[in-house]
């Protein structure tokens, strides 16, 4: 099993502008004065080696969107700006070639996890199928609305895959495309709804826009039996924990700490932090990572989780 992330950010895309791209490249150079590279080689190892991860590469520009595989049948995690860089991924693709079938997540219907459908390729060929599955009533309407004038030029119903919508039901266990799915209903605005999925002895969750209130110390909590033996846990780390139990409270999101804890109280083996803060630039997240391993470090030092941050274009083995 594997987990691509194709968009990672929160709320709305991040730019990276070419003043940014700039200090990137005379932070690289300036670190480079004393290193003899003279091969291609050298170079590379520099690069993976010398320079850290917000001066080598980015956390990316897009809203949510996550892969889980391998499968012949796609399997995504909502549908932000990543979609359209996992479709057009996927087009030029072996595994583009031919009929195609997906199956999409939503964690809920706010516009930076719908957002990427409009520019999603597979949906414009007659000969795939894509099933859309949410615990929202109103699935359907959310994608025929965000295409409906005058927003976007090309109506949802002009679209040529055959596209059909599932209302889940939060608790009850699925099959669908050799996952056992089940949602569960989260804090946020307008409610959103975590995932898990498991196969194999393996099981991956999928949980952003989710506000862990007071009740999280209680030992009966259930989210820490829903992430109970996450071989990954997808976890919202939008705030700070001065951000998310201050100013942001209520706002529908959680705190890199937070994540640390529940990951750990649910025997987690792997968390990656998710939905940053679109305002934070590659620095600041990168020092966001660096407090959640530290927090980890002091906390629970014999724990043996690992946490990523995840970033465009991230993929996790397991």
């Amino acid at each position: 099993m594997y987990v691509e992330f194709w968009g990672t950010r929160g709320s709305l895309p991040a730019s990276l502008t070419a003043q940014r791209v700039r200090e990137k490249i005379f932070r690289a150079i300036q670190a480079s004065r004393s290193q003899p590279l003279t091969t291609d080689e050298e170079i590379d190892a520099f690069i993976d080696w010398n320079l850290p991860f917000a001066v080598r590469g980015t956390y990316g520009v897009n809203t949510a969107c996550v892969e889980i595989g391998p499968q012949q049948e796609v399997v995504l995690c909502d549908a932000g700006t990543g979609l359209r860089d996992f479709g057009h991924a996927y087009v030029h693709s072996e595994r583009g070639v031919g009929p195609g079938v997906f199956h999409l997540f939503l964690s809920h219907l706010h516009w930076d996890h719908l957002q990427g459908f409009p520019f999603f390729a597979p949906a414009y060929r007659p000969e795939n199928r894509i099933h859309i599955y949410g615990c929202h009533a109103d699935i359907e309407a959310a994608f025929v609305n965000q295409q409906s004038a005058p927003s976007f030029p090309v109506p949802f119903h002009a679209l040529g895959a055959a596209i059909t919508f599932h209302v889940l039901a939060p608790g009850q266990v699925y099959e669908i495309a050799g996952f056992a799915v089940r949602a569960i209903l989260q804090n946020h605005p307008g409610d959103s709804y975590g995932y898990s999925f498991s196969r194999g002895g393996k099981k991956v969750v999928y949980s952003t826009d989710m506000e862990h209130g007071q009740d999280v110390q209680e030992p009966a909590y259930p989210f820490v039996d829903f992430f109970r033996a996450a071989e990954l846990l997808i976890f919202d780390a939008q705030y700070s924990l001065a951000e998310a139990i201050g100013p942001k409270e209520a706002w529908g999101h959680s705190s890199n700490l937070l994540g640390v804890e529940l990951a750990v109280r649910a025997g987690a083996k792997r968390l990656c932090l998710f939905h940053s803060e679109p305002t934070w630039n590659d620095e600041a997240l990168d020092r966001f990572l660096t407090e959640s391993r530290e927090y980890l470090r002091i906390h629970e030092p014999a724990s043996p989780l690992l946490i990523d941050l995840a970033y465009d274009g991230l993929r996790i083995d397991l």
